[in-house]
């Protein structure tokens, strides 16, 4: 079988700094775990082609599919605040670039082999992290937020050497680009001004093209991209998200989550959680990732200023201009959609404060993050149990905010049905707990069972719908299933 993937090269078509052109190292006995169909079909791709013996080769990296130009991208970047001028991919290499019914996507094979820039690294991935990021790319996908995506998995028939031997695995993500931060860090830091007009003009015309239009275009791609991750990251919190390596290789310039190594949900809510092993000093904790936004744009601005303006005076007003977007946009974005989180409309001040208030509720006494907010849309309809049950013995703390919220709904005047299915809307039953992934990468990892990784997806990809039967996926962890760090897997 002929497998048929249209590929287009736009970023192979760039200068040559910006890559380093070369094919996957082969792996003994590839096998495939699994194929997004619905992912593939989007693409513009067969399923059953990527699933025959010619299919897994293309995945595995053992053959290279008509059209594609494979390629290592180089980057820079600041990582838990030290800057690195050299990252690039060490582990992972773009075949090329689609047009499916979502436009241009990139399609990227991680695991595929060392690089030029593997720096010692074995340039493969363990089984573990590929599942880990084939679960949490679909949730998040699933869940309505900006997010790379995952088309396929296969294992490779070695074993990768960690903190143990590993069985071996390719993935092949998905994404809107792999234009990062630190891709413009890299000329910046090499004072190569040419690398880096052609590298703002080629984001603006795959990602702003609005931006050609403005006055000053590099500016407004600055803008867009504040834009973006503002929204993005209000909507990380809104559903307990921690990304856990928030470094300026891991910020894209379209606005999408990437990278889930060390990442995690929260279960009960604590602003100041850090799950990550790598995050010694809680760099990239729950409630800091808004800062660490702006600090990672600030790099971005930083890198622009020669674009910005005719010198380096008008270059850094511009750049502080630009970045002036952010923080309005971002609490914007969380006030509002924690606002519809408890019910409310967003544009009145006492609604944003009531919905603060339950967060404090939630962090004096340990509530589950997920479940409070789900629960909350049933006392719209008269039914607190469920609600009171989450704070246990300490259920009376609720007696004095309850009454102010329902005060409150009730002079916004809906219909208890349509707020409450409104908050559902918003309030997801099913996340990927971290207990859970643990278990489903256990199952893989020791004795090659995916069926508790297919079942996890399934009940992933309708996160907001009650799902008889599947309860036990909504259940926050017991003592001994606490997981109390998440590892990078590289």
């Amino acid at each position: 079988m002929s497998v048929q993937i249209p590929f287009d090269n736009t970023y192979a078509r760039l200068p040559d700094r910006f890559y380093v052109k070369m094919v996957p190292e082969p792996v003994p006995a590839p096998r495939l775990i699994r194929i997004n169909h619905a992912l593939a079909e989007s693409l513009g791709l067969d399923p059953a082609q990527l699933e025959s013996p010619e299919g897994i080769a293309i995945l595995a990296g053992n053959a290279v599919a008509k059209g594609s130009e494979p390629l290592a991208q180089a980057y820079a970047g600041h990582q838990f605040g030290g800057f690195s001028p050299q990252l690039g991919d060490g582990r992972a290499m773009l075949l090329g670039e689609v047009v499916g019914r979502d436009g241009r996507r990139d399609i990227q094979l991680k695991g595929s082999g060392p690089t030029p820039f593997s720096r010692r690294g074995d340039g493969r991935a363990a089984l573990g992290p590929v599942l880990r990021e084939y679960v949490v790319s679909e949730a998040m996908a699933a869940l309505g937020l900006p997010t790379t995506r995952a088309l396929a998995a296969v294992l490779t028939g070695e074993t990768v050497r960690r903190e143990r031997l590993l069985p071996g695995a390719i993935f092949t993500r998905v994404a809107a680009s792999h234009l990062r931060v630190g891709t413009f860090q890299y000329f910046a830091a090499q004072g190569d001004t040419e690398a880096l007009k052609i590298l703002a003009d080629y984001a603006i015309a795959r990602h702003y093209p609005q931006a050609a239009l403005a006055d000053n275009a590099y500016r407004a791609l600055l803008e867009s991209v504040c834009l973006a991750q503002a929204d993005l990251i209000a909507r990380w919190l809104h559903i307990g998200f921690i990304h856990g390596v928030m470094n300026t290789d891991n910020t894209t310039i379209s606005g999408e989550t990437i990278d889930f190594g060390p990442c995690a949900f929260m279960d009960e809510y604590d602003s100041r959680r850090v799950l990550s092993s790598i995050d010694h000093q809680g760099r990239y904790a729950y409630g800091n990732q808004p800062n660490i936004g702006f600090w990672n744009l600030t790099r971005l601005a930083e890198a622009l200023i020669p674009l910005l303006g005719a010198d380096e005076e008008t270059g850094l007003a511009e750049a502080k201009d630009a970045l002036g977007v952010y923080v309005p946009r971002f609490q914007s974005a969380y006030d509002a959609g924690l606002c519809r989180k408890i019910g409310l409309s967003p544009d009145r001040e006492e609604h944003v404060s009531c919905a603060h208030a339950l967060l404090t509720l939630m962090s004096q006494h340990a509530a589950d993050f997920t479940l409070t907010f789900r629960a909350l849309g049933d006392v719209v309809m008269g039914e607190d149990a469920a609600l009171r049950a989450l704070f246990g013995e300490n259920a009376g703390a609720l007696d004095s905010w309850l009454p102010r919220w329902r005060q409150l709904q009730e002079a916004d005047g809906r219909d208890p049905a349509e707020v409450r299915e409104s908050m559902r809307a918003v309030n997801p039953a099913f996340i990927p707990r971290n207990h859970q992934m643990e278990r489903v990468i256990a199952a893989a990892v020791e004795t090659q069972d995916f069926g508790p990784f297919e079942r996890f997806l399934t009940v992933l990809a309708k996160p907001y719908d009650d799902q008889p039967g599947q309860e036990d996926y909504t259940l926050p962890p017991v003592t001994d299933e606490r997981v109390l760090q998440t590892f990078c897997g590289t």
